[in-house]
C-alpha cells in the first residue's frame, strides 16, 4: 500500500506528542516526588489489536515493557467505555510492585468496541510490603507490597471506591498514593480526548491507516539495520554482583544470531532465577532487548511494535531473565534490566565495533528509605534511583553524572527533598575520575551524602559495586561505586544491597560508578 510520508511523519509526531502532553498532565497532577520531580513515569498509545504505536519520551524500561500489561489487561477484562484497569503483578503483565500500570479503551460515537487503548505507568514512592518504599531485600513476592492482577478500579466512569480502599489500607502513605492514582486517570482522560479530537478531524479511516503504516515502516527500519550487520553468532557475558543474600555473582549470558535482515536473541544459558530480588521477568527483558536495538538505528524512527517483528528472543522460564512465581522481583527492574542491556551491547559490539559504546554506569543505585516524621507529624517513604556515568564511544566521551539506558528519570533537586523529608543532603556532587580511560574517556559517576535527622529504615539496592562497567576496544573500566555510613564519628563500608536502620545524625553516602572508556 502507498503512504504519503508527509502526512506519515505528522501523524507520527501528532501520536508522541498526545504522549507527551499525557505526562505532563501526570507530572503536574501526581502528588509525590517520586513523580513531579524525579518524572518516574510513562504514557503510550496502543491499536485497537493492543499494539504500540506511540510512546513518549518516559521510562525506558516501561514503555518496552507496557505491551504485555496491556495484553494481560485485554485477555482477563473486557474493557467497556468508561473503564480503567490497573495491574503491577509482575506475573501478569507488571514489573515490578511499586510500578502501577493503568489502562483504559478509547471509544468513538457509538462504539462497542476500543479504536484505541491508552495506558500509564507510575513508580509509585510506597506500596506496602516489609520495608519503606517496597524496594526490599527480599525473597518472595509477598514481601515485596501490595499486588494487584489485572482488576476495573474504574467501572462505567465511577471508582470502585471499595477497591481503592483495600489498595490504600496496605500502603504506608495512602494520601499520596490516591493523589498519583487520580493523577494517572487524569493523563488517560487527555489522551482518550486527543485521540478523538484527531479521529473527529481526520477520520478513522485515515488514522487506522497511518497507524498501520507507522507499525510497518517500524520494522523495514529495523530489518534494514539488521540487514547492515554481518551474519554471525555473537555472544557476551557479564553478571550482577549478587542477589543480596549470598556473594556468587548472578551471570546473564546472551547470544545474538543475526540471518539477513532478523535475528534470534538467546539468554537460555543465564543463571537460575535467584533467591534474592534481582529477578527479571519476560516484560523486562523484551524491554530492554527492544531498547537495545532501536538505540542501533541511526535513523530516528518511532517505536512502535513493529521494532520487534523481526527479532525472536528465546528465554526459557526460571531463568533470572524470566523468573516464575513467587520470585522476588523488585531489583530485575531496575539493575537486572541495566545488566541485560549491557550483555546485549557487550555482543553486538562485536558485529558493530564503532556504534556501540562502552558499559555505563550499570546500575540504579536504588534508594528506599521511610519512617515517622515528627516535624510534620506523618509517616513519610521515598524511593530515588542515582545518576551515574555514561560509557564512551568511538564519537565521544561519555556524559557525567546522567541517568542511562533503562532509565531516563532525574534527581530530586535538594529544595525539592529537604522540603519534603526529614534529611539533609550534605553532599551532591560528580565523582571525579571515576570514568573509564581511553581515546574517549567514559563519564564520571556521582557522589551523593544524606544525613538522616530522624531514625529511617532504609534499603539500597545497588550494583557494579565489585564488578565494573567494561571499556571497549582496550578503554579502561569504570570505576566500581561505593556505599558507606558515618556513625558517631566512624565510617564504615556497607554491601551494595543491605537493609539497615539509620539513626539520627546518621550519613548515608552512595558513591555511584563511572562508565567504561573506548580507545
Amino acid at each position: 500500500m502507498k503512504h504519503d510520508p508527509i502526512e506519515l511523519e505528522l501523524f507520527r509526531h501528532l501520536l508522541a506528542s498526545i504522549c507527551e502532553e499525557m505526562g505532563i498532565v501526570l507530572r503536574k497532577t501526581a502528588y509525590s516526588v517520586n513523580i513531579k520531580e524525579r518524572r518516574d513515569y510513562s504514557c503510550a498509545i496502543y491499536n485497537a489489536e493492543g499494539e504500540t504505536v506511540a510512546m513518549g519520551d518516559h521510562m525506558p524500561v516501561h514503555l518496552g515493557a507496557m505491551p504485555e500489561s496491556v495484553r494481560h489487561v485485554r485477555e482477563a477484562l473486557t474493557l467497556g467505555r468508561g473503564d480503567v484497569a490497573i495491574v503491577n503483578d509482575p506475573f501478569r503483565g507488571g514489573t515490578h510492585l511499586p510500578d502501577i500500570t493503568t489502562v483504559a479503551g478509547v471509544f468513538a460515537g457509538t462504539d462497542r468496541k476500543a479504536r484505541f487503548y491508552v495506558a500509564t505507568r507510575a513508580h509509585h514512592a510506597d506500596v506496602g510490603g516489609m520495608s519503606p518504599g517496597s524496594m526490599p531485600l527480599a525473597k518472595e513476592i509477598y514481601q515485596e507490597g501490595i499486588r494487584i492482577p489485572p482488576i476495573l478500579l474504574v467501572r462505567n466512569g465511577k471508582m470502585d471506591r471499595e477497591l481503592l480502599n483495600l489498595v490504600l489500607a496496605n500502603v504506608r502513605t495512602p494520601e499520596e498514593r490516591e493523589g498519583d492514582l487520580q493523577a494517572q486517570l487524569m493523563a488517560m482522560e487527555r489522551g482518550s480526548a486527543r485521540l478523538l479530537e484527531t479521529v473527529q478531524r481526520y477520520g478513522y479511516t485515515t488514522v487506522s491507516r497511518n497507524l498501520k503504516q507507522l507499525i510497518s515502516y517500524s520494522e523495514r527500519m529495523m530489518r534494514r539495520m539488521l540487514a547492515r550487520l554481518p551474519d554471525g553468532e555473537y555472544r557476551f557475558e557479564d553478571a550482577l554482583d549478587s542477589d543480596g543474600f549470598g556473594g556468587e555473582p548472578i551471570w546473564i549470558r546472551v547470544t545474538v544470531r543475526i540471518k539477513g535482515d532478523a535475528c534470534e536473541v538467546d539468554f537460555s544459558r543465564s543463571d537460575p532465577q535467584a533467591a534474592g530480588s534481582v529477578n527479571a521477568n519476560h516484560a523486562v527483558t523484551l524491554s530492554a532487548t527492544a531498547y537495545v536495538f532501536r538505540c542501533l538505528i541511526r535513523e530516528d524512527v518511532p517505536f512502535t511494535a513493529g521494532l520487534m517483528r523481526p527479532i525472536r528472543v528465546f528465554n526459557p522460564e526460571g531463568l533470572v531473565t524470566n523468573a516464575k512465581a513467587p520470585a522476588a522481583m523488585a531489583a530485575g527492574n531496575v539493575e537486572t534490566s541495566q545488566r541485560i542491556t549491557d550483555v546485549l551491547l557487550g555482543a553486538l559490539a562485536k558485529a558493530a565495533p564503532t556504534a556501540v559504546p562502552a558499559a555505563s554506569s550499570g546500575t540504579m543505585n536504588n534508594l528506599s528509605f521511610g519512617g515517622w516524621d515528627p516535624f510534620r507529624n506523618r509517616p513519610f517513604a521515598y524511593y530515588e534511583t542515582i545518576a551515574g556515568g555514561m560509557g564512551a564511544s568511538a564519537a565521544h566521551d561519555g556524559l557525567s553524572a546522567v541517568h542511562t539506558h533503562m532509565t531516563n528519570s532525574l534527581n530530586t533537586p535538594v529544595e525539592a527533598f529537604e522540603h519534603q523529608y526529614p534529611l539533609r543532603v550534605r553532599a551532591h556532587r560528580v565523582r571525579s575520575g571515576s570514568g573509564g580511560a581511553g581515546r574517549r574517556r567514559g563519564g564520571c559517576g556521582i557522589e551523593r551524602q544524606l544525613e538522616f535527622l530522624v531514625p529511617a529504615e532504609v534499603t539500597l539496592l545497588s550494583d557494579r559495586r565489585e564488578r565494573p562497567p567494561y571499556g571497549l576496544e582496550l578503554g579502561g573500566p569504570g570505576k566500581c561505586g561505593a556505599n558507606w555510613l558515618v556513625r558517631s564519628g566512624k565510617r564504615v563500608h556497607l554491601d551494595g544491597k543491605l537493609r539497615l536502620q539509620a539513626e539520627a545524625g546518621d550519613v548515608l553516602g552512595i558513591e555511584t560508578p563511572g562508565g567504561g572508556g573506548f580507545g
